[in-house]
């Protein structure tokens, strides 16, 4: 049963989800990433090592300038989870005049 969220003009409205439910994020669809939303497709192959990913979640989308509102297909990278440890440790390999968006 949802608790009541407010009382305006004599009427009572209720909340859709108790707060439990609201505090448990049930029901609740997990937003999207904003390179999703803009058309990225998260490759099977490691851009830096050529790492063949078996599973989906064994590779991550990298902004090359760190922004990760920048979601230009220049700006991102197919990178598996041993090379995102060694970019965060090394410089960059990527230059953002030397990308070419991928299609």
């Amino acid at each position: 049963m949802a608790a009541i969220n407010y009382i305006k003009n004599d009427t009572v409205h209720y909340r859709s989800k108790c707060y439990t439910c609201i505090k448990r994020k049930r029901g609740i669809k997990p937003s999207q990433p904003k390179w999703q939303l803009a058309g990225y497709k998260k490759k099977k192959q490691c851009d830096v090592c050529g790492f063949r990913a078996k599973y989906s979640a064994q590779t991550l989308v990298y902004h090359v300038d760190g922004n990760l509102n920048n979601v230009s297909f220049s700006n991102l990278r197919t990178v598996c989870l041993n090379c995102t440890v060694t970019l965060k440790k090394d410089d960059l390999i990527w230059k953002s005049g030397d990308l070419q968006a991928d299609y």
